[in-house]
């Protein structure tokens, strides 16, 4: 059985079909190629490691080590069936173009060492291809996908083994440390990962925070969200099992809602894989090549305090809330009209949850590229912080320049208040920016 970003016991198909076996091998491959591109992402290989860990824990409980191979994914998983005697690879099935691929080298390698692979659900909570429209392609917009997703018939939740039974000569190996894979740090407020966190998590905000999660997850201040994405980004919670059960409690509806929008990215993304780089629909943008106001953006020194500190939120804790990634996001496409890639690219080097299919088309339907009919979605940062963070909280909270004044300016500082705490004034005027935009893409 072939983890990738499936890292849990509770709820894993793949798991379940392999732990029916005599013995099986349960195997992580550390990919060269993934490593070799994400060397500096320390939030998420932090946060991989820890998965591991404890999904190694967890196995050894049941009778087995977690066994850990690095090297040319394809090679490597089937060097290690072969040395097992395995006649079966059992993987969840992915959606971007990358796990697409090698999913199917591995079948053609296997193929030619006479095993067989077999796919399985458990990334999203319903497959891609369960929902289609009237046309039988993927869906486009949202709504009618979601009518169509709660309509649709769900898989039962899989049971965690209870034995896990290795063949003979198979050892677990070891896990390396994040130093070994990177030499950037770790945000100071990454969570931990691992199914056994990501269950208790999801209990204590369950308690404490699903009943008001529709009203409250905007508020932020109140930091209210659930954080449980990169839980489901890795796979140590199951999207399945997670909407199975909040569904029917107060307030669950609007967490079983976001799930859908997860899995609807991931059905746009596996009919389109393109979608990951490429305007899903092409409206002829022309973006400004503006490397200084990239930099003040990804810095947090835009002049907007709403912008800045949702920017410093990511940087100290590989996190931001929905509500501020889409302000952050439409003042980079829109106030600056820089590329939407640019800043995909700078949220995928930081986020601990980055999610190509979430990450890619969030930011795509921000810039007014994506899935959404509406290519004028725009954010006035200014009423956006009023509106969202209206006691100034969230911004004294990671603009410490800031922190002494009251909510009344703190989201449009005069001049000689800005000066006075070395606060930078507004790298661009919200009204003239929105209008050269539009000029732009007319």
């Amino acid at each position: 059985m072939v983890f990738t970003r499936d890292l849990r016991l509770g709820d894993n198909p793949a798991l379940a079909a392999a732990a029916r076996a005599a013995a099986m091998v349960p195997l992580f491959v550390l990919d060269e190629a993934i490593l070799g591109r994400t060397g500096g992402h320390a939030n998420r290989l932090g946060f991989l490691l820890d998965s591991l860990h404890d999904l190694d824990t967890s196995l050894r409980a049941r009778g087995g080590p977690l066994v850990v191979r690095a090297g040319p994914w394809v090679k490597t998983v089937l060097e290690t069936a072969q040395t097992a005697g395995a006649s079966r690879i059992h993987i969840a099935e992915d959606v971007s173009g990358y796990a697409a691929g090698r999913l199917a080298r591995l079948e053609s390698a296997a193929a030619g060492a006479r095993m067989a692979v077999v796919r399985h659900p458990g990334i999203t909570a319903v497959e891609p291809a369960a929902v289609r429209a009237t046309g039988g392609g993927p869906y486009q917009v949202f709504t009618p996908y979601y009518q169509r997703w709660l309509a649709a018939p769900w898989r039962p939740v899989a049971a965690a083994p209870s034995r896990v039974t290795l063949p003979d000569g198979i050892g677990g190996g070891r896990l390396p440390r994040l130093a070994e894979l990177s030499a950037v740090p770790r945000a100071r407020a990454t969570g931990r990962g691992g199914e056994s966190e990501g269950l208790a998590r999801l209990s204590r905000w369950a308690a404490a925070g699903l009943a008001g999660y529709d009203h409250d997850r905007n508020d932020l201040a109140a930091d209210a969200t659930s954080r449980l994405s990169a839980y489901l980004h890795f796979g140590c919670l199951s999207p399945l099992a997670l909407a199975a059960e909040m569904s029917a409690r107060p307030g669950g509806a609007a967490l079983v809602r976001q799930i859908a929008w997860r899995d609807f990215f991931h059905q746009a993304l596996a009919a389109r894989p393109d979608a990951a780089w490429r305007d899903y629909r092409d409206r002829g943008d022309r973006w400004r090549d503006d490397p200084e106001g990239l930099a003040a953006w990804q810095q947090g020194l835009t002049g907007y305090p709403i912008v800045d500190a949702a920017m410093r939120q990511l940087a100290q804790e590989g996190f931001m809330p929905n509500r501020a990634r889409m302000i952050a996001a439409s003042f980079l496409t829109n106030d600056l009209h820089v590329d939407w890639r640019a800043g995909a690219a700078h949220f995928m080097r930081h986020l601990t949850d980055a999610d190509v299919a979430c990450n890619q088309l969030n930011w795509q339907w921000t810039a007014g590229t994506g899935t959404d009919t509406n290519p004028h979605r725009i954010f006035n940062p200014t009423r956006q912080g009023r509106r969202f963070d209206p006691t100034g909280a969230y911004v004294r909270r990671h603009v410490p320049e800031l922190a002494g004044l009251p909510a009344v300016v703190i989201h449009d500082p005069d001049p000689a208040t800005r000066r006075a705490r070395g606060y930078p004034g507004p790298i661009v005027d919200h009204r003239l920016a929105i209008g050269a935009c539009r000029a732009r893409r007319n």
